[in-house]
């Protein structure tokens, strides 16, 4: 299994109200695409953080093996999503990913 993590922090030019419409719909299109892409076992995006984050929303999925990530990566249904709920707010994107040993 290979877990992707990925922070984002939102442009400073969004508003409050603004950002947390923007990190309501990251959420909601990144958690659809559940049961919809091979190879992808848990997407969870989560948008309430501590006041010590530096970050504004994280991604955390869970995915078969690397293949499957990278299929995710270039997957139309992810692709369109990133393209429209997600790059065009954000000012940082770092991103981890690892191998889960059980």
């Amino acid at each position: 299994m290979v877990r992707h993590v990925i922070v984002w922090t939102l442009k400073d030019e969004y508003s409050d109200s603004e950002k947390e419409q923007i990190k309501a719909g990251i959420k909601e299109g990144l958690e659809g695409l559940q049961g919809k892409i091979p190879g992808l076992v848990e997407i969870k995006v989560n948008t309430d953080k501590l006041a010590s984050s530096s970050g504004d929303a994280m991604l955390d999925s869970l995915f078969e093996n690397e293949e499957a990530l990278k299929n995710y990566s270039s997957n139309p249904l992810h692709v369109e999503v990133a393209n429209t709920k997600v790059r065009p707010y954000v000012k940082i994107r770092s991103s981890f990913d690892y191998e889960v040993k059980e």
